[in-house]
């Protein structure tokens, strides 16, 4: 009998050994030099943990709430498209993995599944992410079905104008599958091949006008509340809260758009602040520990995405992978919580975290 995983990083093992290249580079790659990718976990590494001791820590409640939505931890599913490169159920086993974990899920607009069949598979609550193509009446069929589904709310992702150079992609030559939900509204066949499939359709229909005065369109067709996925900076958070949306995520979309931008936990803390308790800041990338966990919710986040640990998951062990993942990380909060002497989320606090500034301040 083979051991069982004990952390994400021996899940993304078995997701390499199991996977075809094409779509374990597809699920891992990201923009350029990969630089921003990396340092997505790095940063993460260069913070360290304040515990503090004699605290009865003989219970610990990891639940919170996001836009009145109660989850088991501040642990969701980010939205990452074509589950069934991982599995053949898909974003089904995934939906059922973290409606068992009690936990939100962000489903893919670029899903393998359509929104239809993720919603009947199980009673969970779920977001919807969308991208605005060139034909307005795509996004806006899509806004609609979700709504009519149950989804609760809509994640705009926001930084891709255009889609990131993903070299792995190119010399793979990555093949698009006609994407579920897009069924009888765009066609995935782009004509002659060549590179990546998936860059040649996001250049034929991302808007790249998209622009602030747009989250008005979004909001007139639909009630739903709206989160911005992609913001990096104190100035958008800023005028984000200004437009009035519910909610931010700090994403620089795992690293597969703008190589050398900030990884995400080191601009969380400036963004947090901007926001000054407006709206929920949410953050993604580069998340593979309960401590990881710990250290962006000490900074201010509401709670975070994850999403490669979950494909990995996925591919290793379908459903059951994926519940495996969760409840992982979960675990390693919850330890993690105990150990610095914190019985619930709102009693982690900035004190106990020191980043690489508070260090070089200490010197001063």
């Amino acid at each position: 009998m083979e051991d069982e995983p004990v952390n994400i990083r021996e899940y993304e093992e078995i997701a390499k050994q199991v996977l075809p290249k094409m779509f374990f580079d597809y699920y891992n790659g990201g923009a350029d030099d990969e630089y921003t990718l990396r340092e997505n976990m790095e940063a993460y590494r260069r913070i360290m943990l304040r515990p503090r001791i004699l605290v009865d820590v003989s219970r610990i409640d990891m639940s919170t709430t996001l836009l009145g939505y109660k989850m088991h931890s501040p642990i969701m599913v980010a939205p990452t498209g074509m589950h069934k490169y991982a599995h053949p159920e898909g974003e089904v086993a995934t939906a059922r993995a973290a409606a068992a974990c009690n936990t939100l899920m962000v489903l893919s607009f670029s899903s393998s599944q359509k929104i239809e069949e993720v919603a009947s598979s199980c009673n969970a609550v779920r977001f919807f992410q969308l991208y605005v193509y060139q034909k307005r009446e795509v996004s806006a069929t899509l806004v609609r079905r979700a709504e009519e589904y149950g989804f609760k709310a809509i994640v705009l992702t926001v930084d891709t104008p255009r889609l990131g150079r993903r070299e792995k992609d190119i010399k793979n030559k990555l093949i698009l599958p006609q994407l579920s939900n897009l069924d009888g509204l765009v066609s995935v066949d782009i004509g002659p091949k060549g590179g990546s499939d998936l860059e040649a359709f996001a250049s034929q229909t991302l808007d790249p006008s998209l622009c602030w005065n747009d989250i008005e369109w979004l909001r007139s067709i639909t009630s739903l509340p709206i989160i911005l996925k992609g913001i990096i900076t104190a100035e958008d958070a800023i005028k984000a809260v200004e437009m009035g949306v519910s909610g931010i995520v700090v994403s620089n979309h795992g690293a597969r758009q703008l190589d050398y931008s900030p990884a995400t936990i080191s601009v969380l803390e400036e963004v947090v602040k901007a926001v000054s308790g407006a709206v929920p800041v949410l953050i993604d990338g580069g998340i593979r520990r309960g401590t990881d966990v710990f250290k962006a919710l000490a900074l201010g986040a509401k709670a975070v995405l994850v999403g490669r640990p979950i494909l990995y998951g996925l591919a290793a062990k379908g459903e059951k992978g994926v519940k495996s993942v969760l409840k992982m990380l979960q675990s390693e909060l919850e330890l993690t919580m105990a150990l610095c002497g914190t019985t619930s989320i709102n009693k982690i606090t900035r004190k106990h975290v020191q980043t690489e500034g508070d260090r070089l301040r200490s010197l001063l």
